[in-house]
């Protein structure tokens, strides 16, 4: 007995007893007293009972127990039984109006545990339960399903709308410090030579462009270096794009010596050679007293005022990495700072072991802090400026073969739509084709709803033969 009824009840013997005091007392009629009773027995609320037919049932207690047929616990109390009006909906307001589904005509009867059997006559199934009739217009398109409000609560359904928005997102990749290969240099004879001497220079010194590097003997150069001498003795002009001038420039000799040969109007016994441009040496073969034939490297130097950060990017990310897009560049030896650059060039294949392509940045090192083959992380910022259509990356199922959304049709409706997804975020997916700006998809639980989906339409493929028993 409920309290509300227990003090009903209290409050009635109160009032009976003061009007049994009071016929007695003052002589009123036992016609009195009863009208008076039927008076408070009219005023009092009852309860509302639910209506429909019996959904399913549930433990006497609440607990989240609950089957489809009657049972008991395990104390022996009998579950409860939860009629149609009582089913659970957390949000009434959003239920529409309802149709009176007398006026439609009735398609078929349905199995009420979502068996694949019907029935076009009313039918129970084998725990008595009644089929469910399809009105028309309720019957399921193909591959599309229907829940009901308590069930889509209880799947945990959510939807989201798809809105046109800017899409970014940052690639973080690994790279390496390497150095320009448009700016390294070979120091080479063009002609036999004779190398009588050696700078101060080794392999990792920096060099400026002008700096000493060995001096040499040469005799073809020695006789056209001759012939210029002669040539500027007689009065001729200091050339260097004609006559012996031209001679020694195409032998490789220096514009530097051919000038001072041009200023003292004589060939010295050795020759100097002097650094074409700043930078490091990376290679120094020439030794003091070696004949060195015309070809052979004698230095090799880079100009690392400029080095390039080579970034290996995953084959799946490159439909998002495009030229000139922004990047920043962090080093393991420098924390704290960042470099700021653009993507200079996207290589053209991609590695077979690796599955990568390499893209190039340009990076200005004009104190020489970065090192070549140092380690980076190359930070790429992708998206587009301009705003797409765009879903939550958990709207989008990928089956294997295509990528599919459930759309929200309303009444518990869900449609699944092939969908062609384009860039893709931290968060949000674009979506080319397929979905339009304003409708309502699914974000979450959309895995349940494949799973269903994929049984309605193998369902509705299969023949009345093959549904039979």
């Amino acid at each position: 007995m409920s309290i509300s009824r227990f003090l009903l009840g209290t409050a009635t013997l109160a009032v009976v007893g003061a009007a049994g005091y009071a016929a007695g007392t003052n002589g009123v009629g036992q016609g009195h007293v009863a009208a008076f009773l039927e008076g408070v027995a009219v005023a009092a609320p009852s309860e509302s009972a639910g209506s429909g037919r019996i959904i399913y049932y549930r433990h006497p207690d609440g607990m989240p127990e609950y089957s489809s047929g009657p049972r008991n616990t395990d104390d022996g109390r009998p579950f409860k039984a939860v009629l149609e009006s009582e089913d659970i909906s957390f949000d009434r307001a959003d239920v529409p109006p309802q149709v009176n589904k007398a006026e439609r005509r009735v398609l078929y009867y349905r199995n009420p545990m979502g068996l694949p059997d019907t029935s076009p006559v009313p039918k129970k199934d084998s725990m008595g339960m009644d089929y469910l009739p399809v009105y028309e217009g309720e019957e399921a398109d193909a591959g599309s399903i229907r829940l009901s409000l308590g069930k889509l609560q209880r799947t945990g359904v959510k939807t989201a709308i798809a809105e046109r928005q800017i899409i970014q997102r940052k690639i973080r990749v690994p790279g390496t410090v390497q150095f320009d290969e448009r700016r390294i240099q070979v120091v080479a004879m063009r002609t036999d030579a004779f190398i009588d001497d050696v700078a101060n220079v080794t392999t990792g010194d920096q060099v400026s462009r002008g700096d000493r590097l060995f001096s040499f003997y040469s005799g073809d150069i020695a006789r056209a270096a001759a012939e210029f001498a002669a040539q500027i003795r007689g009065g001729a002009e200091a050339d260097l794009n004609a006559g012996g001038g031209l001679q020694l420039r195409n032998l490789g000799v220096p514009e530097d010596t051919i000038r001072g040969i041009a200023k003292d109007r004589a060939v010295p016994r050795s020759l100097q050679y002097y650094a074409p441009s700043n930078g490091v040496v990376l290679e120094r073969p020439a030794t003091t007293g070696m004949m060195a034939e015309a070809g052979d490297v004698l230095f090799r130097i880079a100009d690392s005022s400029t080095v390039w950060v080579i970034a290996d990017v995953p084959e799946y990310d490159l439909a998002s990495v495009k030229a000139g897009q922004p990047v920043t560049v962090k080093l393991a030896n420098l924390p704290g700072e960042e470099f700021h650059s653009t993507i200079g060039l996207i290589y053209p294949d991609v590695q077979a072991q690796t599955r990568t392509a390499k893209v190039r940045i340009e990076l200005p090192n004009p104190d020489g802090r970065l090192l070549a083959n140092m380690f980076a992380e190359v930070e790429i910022a992708t998206g587009n400026d301009q705003p797409v259509i765009a879903l939550p990356s958990s709207a989008i199922v990928e089956t294997g073969s295509r990528q599919v959304v459930f759309v929200d049709k309303g009444e518990g409706r869900f449609e699944p739509r092939n969908v062609k997804p384009g860039i893709r975020g931290n968060d949000l997916s674009e979506v080319k084709e397929g979905i339009e700006e304003g409708e309502k998809v699914v974000i979450s639980a959309n895995f349940l709803l494949d799973a269903e989906s994929n049984l309605t339409s193998a369902l509705n493929a299969m023949t009345p033969q093959e549904v039979e028993p």
